[in-house]
């Protein structure tokens, strides 16, 4: 199975195949200011399951709570958020759920809740969800 996304304007297009290792959602705060909402949603696949297939996406980086960097990659023409590759997630590339094609950003069995320590009021803990107060 191939899932397709791409940033607001079209201009960065990806794919990746196959299912996520998991789908989650991120409290932190760089994730709720590299969102701009209160949480981020994301699938999480592994590095060779994912493909840019247009355009070249701007990064930041930024040091995350663990003294590691998390990499921020966004459309330079749109600012739209696309996916990250964090250090303390070696082998994994973290899309942006918002991003997917045809609707597949309604995550269904959310696996993980991370940084539920920086969960905003009105956000209430998925049931059954894993939640993790941050990375270590």
């Amino acid at each position: 199975m191939t899932t397709k996304g791409s940033c607001l304007c079209g201009e960065i297009k990806y794919e990746f195949e196959g299912e996520p290792e998991v789908k989650a959602l991120c409290h932190c705060l760089d994730c709720q200011k590299h969102a701009g909402s209160a949480y981020s949603t994301n699938v999480v696949i592994k590095d060779d399951q994912f493909k840019l297939t247009s355009g070249t996406p701007k990064s930041y980086d930024a040091l995350g709570n663990s003294g590691k960097v998390n990499k921020h990659f966004f459309c330079g023409n749109c600012g739209s958020s696309v996916f990250n590759k964090l250090d303390v997630m070696e082998g994994m590339t973290v899309i942006k759920a918002g991003g997917l094609d045809d609707g597949k950003a309604d995550l269904k069995n959310i696996g993980v809740e991370f940084y539920a320590k920086d969960r905003v009021s009105f956000a209430k803990e998925v049931e059954g969800a894993k939640q993790v107060q941050m990375f270590g």
